[in-house]
């Protein structure tokens, strides 16, 4: 029964991190009405960033937030403003522009593609690093500090997130556009600098994500498409939009990826979490948490 609890503790934390890496994809969606097939890409971004961030000033891994999310946060405004507004414009009658999708999809190759080339396919981790391995003891239980780490990082974004949208000017900009961008604009915000806003809050998140992992997990072109595929399921899961169900989709992920292995085989464990997708997406499209707005 104690290594029950033991894995369930450590899934809840392991899954509070994926949730923390769907958080971003989930604002995109929620404000620009698209999905970011980019995400992992991005995510694969930050923990590059945050890797030569940690070898080249020695600093600790989560000292690297200093400069990984400021960067990340730059990276995926100018990405929307550069990349993806000019077909806003171009469909802005369009509610949901299928051309976004295909547009981030090619971002997601071309960064994965151009990060193969200039750092290679082998895999990095940061050997002097001071979380590696480290456990916390509480009587015959095995916390992984790391995660734990991890866990604190999901809450405070998700609360900061959650803050900013309710309590700032920008903030109710950015829900007033996902609720309806014409008339928010009619009402004199700039729809556009929303977007790029939320776009680069998104890939903020991813980056805040990529710190939590680097202390545990390899670091290779591919990452991104791993957490990518996790990240879609979180979000359908936890609702569209949803930052609360972000994280808590995620635990469920975590749990079941924790738990399940103690019964069954990896290949069962998978399996149950795709059920599990399909039956959500079938019963209950907006997601467990989802509501009637995005927001």
């Amino acid at each position: 029964m104690i290594y029950i609890l033991e894995d369930a503790i450590n899934g809840v934390l392991m899954g509070s991190i994926y949730g923390l890496t769907a958080l971003g994809l989930t604002l995109i969606f929620g404000v620009l009405k698209v999905i970011n097939f980019a995400h992992g890409s991005l995510l694969m971004v930050g923990m590059y960033a945050a890797y030569w961030a940690i070898i080249l000033t020695g600093v600790h891994p989560y000292v690297a937030l200093i400069i990984v999310a400021p960067v990340m946060y730059l990276f995926g405004y100018y990405l929307q403003d550069i990349v993806i507004k000019p077909i806003f414009k171009a469909e802005k009658d369009v509610r949901e522009p299928i051309t976004v999708i295909i547009v981030t999809t090619g971002v997601w190759y071309i960064l994965d593609n151009l990060t193969l080339l200039i750092f290679g396919p082998t895999y990095r981790n940061i050997q002097d690093n001071p979380l590696k391995g480290k456990m916390l003891e509480i009587g015959e239980m095995f916390i992984s500090v790391p995660k734990l780490w991890g866990f604190v990082t999901a809450v405070v974004t998700a609360a900061a997130v959650y803050w900013f949208l309710q309590k700032t000017r920008m903030g109710r900009a950015i829900r007033a556009t996902s609720l309806d961008r014409e008339a928010a604009s009619l009402m004199g915000i700039n729809q556009f600098k929303v977007y790029n806003v939320a776009f680069g809050i998104g890939t903020a998140t991813a980056g805040i994500a990529a710190v939590t992992l680097v202390p545990f997990y390899n670091i290779f072109p591919s990452v991104g498409v791993l957490f990518d595929i996790k990240g879609f399921i979180i979000v359908v899961l936890g609702g569209l939009g949803s930052i609360g169900g972000a994280i808590l989709g995620g635990i469920i992920i975590g749990l079941i990826e924790s738990i399940a292995p103690q019964f069954m085989t990896a290949t069962w464990t998978e399996a149950i979490v795709y059920g599990l997708f399909l039956v959500v997406l079938f019963v209950k499209p907006s997601g467990l948490f989802g509501v009637k707005y995005d927001w």
